[in-house]
């Protein structure tokens, strides 16, 4: 029995359903033969949080990751920077590892998998919180919520390369899109030291399209680590520990540094030109990508990012109202003693007043003045109501049980199928 009990934002789940083994659709199977890809091969997914969207990168016949397609993402929680203590409502930020045992089936957010936050870097700070997904259902609360035809085929896709012997996939977590003038936009946030290492490991990605390796030490992120010449032992990282001595992987160096130095270069050329930095937003509480702002009116009254669109439909069927989580309590600013900070150029007035100006290509909006509710967990429909039309490919409704009852696993279910990884 495949131990993962999760679902969604919280502990509770349901019985299992044929949903985890809907196939690929007939549009997908021929994306992948027209991009050269076998739907077993590796797979690796990118966030972006400002854009509100969501990559599935998939390795071709040529050895390399090619992009598979650009998922917009209908909700997320917090602001930009990483998610540090349990509550925060952050979604995580980082490189993550996605294992066979982090699917859950059984989510009440209709499918879901389980980031893997708090990864060896966010422990070696000692940062909390637990159960954040990837998740149906446009609800969020620190997790990155999509449509349930969204992570259907998100989790098939997954399935289908751990079905190929793809032992885990990586899952790189970033505010934005980390150009060079994205970079330079957001040169006066708190959280610069933390992205600039960040896009070390994403600069790697954009300059090889090979899965970087991801190692901690010092309480910082290496990427693609490679022994000295002549070493006599393998490399050994401590995530809180001084680190071994290492080189770039000299088997891609030169492709990066060459990367590297050229957005170094850019970056430089925009703060010269002091090019506009993004204000320091208050009260923000996520975002949603503009395809469902859109279907939902979030641009009128929200405080939600939104930058952008790259579509004109929603994909998938929504729900007839949007599922927003609880509202958020009162912000805490908690330093951390150590923690790298960035060091700002330029210098901005009190944050209150920075709230005035507006970056390009990005509308925020005050929240309205409401009061604040508890904390609780996203309210699902009776089992006795009339089920919600959700998706051409939702399971039938799973049978009563007796109270305490385990449901009965059928042979050649997705548990059955799973098992042999555990």
């Amino acid at each position: 029995m495949i131990a993962i009990a999760l679902a969604g934002c919280d502990g509770d789940s349901i019985a299992p359903s044929g949903r985890a083994l809907a196939p690929l659709s007939d549009k997908m199977v021929a994306t992948l033969a027209e991009k050269n890809m076998d739907k077993e091969s590796p797979i690796l997914v990118r966030i972006f949080k400002e854009e509100s969207e969501m990559e599935v990168w998939k390795k071709n016949r040529d050895g390399e990751f090619a992009l598979l397609k650009t998922y917009p993402i209908c909700k997320w929680s917090g602001d930009l920077g990483p998610k540090k203590r349990e509550g925060d409502r952050q979604a995580p930020e980082g490189f993550y590892t996605i294992t066979p045992g982090q699917m859950n089936p059984k989510s009440n957010y209709y499918l879901a998998f389980n980031t893997g936050y708090p990864n060896a870097y966010d422990r070696a700070w000692g940062y909390t919180g637990s159960e954040l997904m990837v998740h149906g259902d446009c609800s969020s609360r620190g997790c990155y919520a999509m449509t349930d035809e969204q992570i259907q085929e998100i989790y098939a896709l997954a399935r289908e390369s751990f079905f190929g012997g793809q032992k885990e996939f990586q899952l790189q977590a970033f505010p934005f899109r980390m150009t060079a003038l994205n970079m330079a936009k957001h040169r006066n946030n708190p959280n610069f030291a933390f992205w600039k290492m960040l896009k070390e490991g994403y600069d790697n990605f954009e300059a090889t399209h090979q899965e970087p390796k991801v190692a901690v030490c010092e309480k910082r992120y290496v990427f693609d680590p490679a022994a000295p010449e002549n070493a006599s032992q393998p490399l050994k990282f401590d995530p809180r520990g001084k680190c071994p001595v290492y080189r770039l992987d000299p088997t891609i160096a030169d492709a990066v540094l060459e990367h590297r130095r050229a957005e170094q270069t850019q970056m430089a050329t925009y703060i010269a030109r002091n090019v506009d930095t993004v204000p320091l937003r208050h009260g923000i509480d996520g975002g949603m990508n503009p395809v469902f702002a859109a279907k939902y009116g979030a641009n009128d009254g929200s405080n939600l990012y939104t930058v952008a669109a790259t579509g004109t439909d929603a994909p998938g069927a929504l729900p007839r109202e949007a599922n927003p989580a609880p509202q958020p309590a009162a912000k805490t600013t908690v330093a951390t003693r150590g923690e790298p900070q960035a060091k700002p150029k330029v210098a901005h007035a009190a944050a209150p007043a920075q709230v005035k100006a507006a970056p390009p290509k990005m509308v925020a909006h005050a929240a309205p003045q409401v009061e604040p509710r508890p904390q609780s967990k996203p309210t699902k429909q009776d089992a006795s109501a009339a089920p919600q039309v959700r998706t051409a490919y939702s399971a039938p409704a799973p049978a009563a049980t007796l109270p305490g009852a385990q449901p009965v696993v059928p042979t050649g279910s997705f548990d059955a199928r799973w098992s042999a990884f555990h």
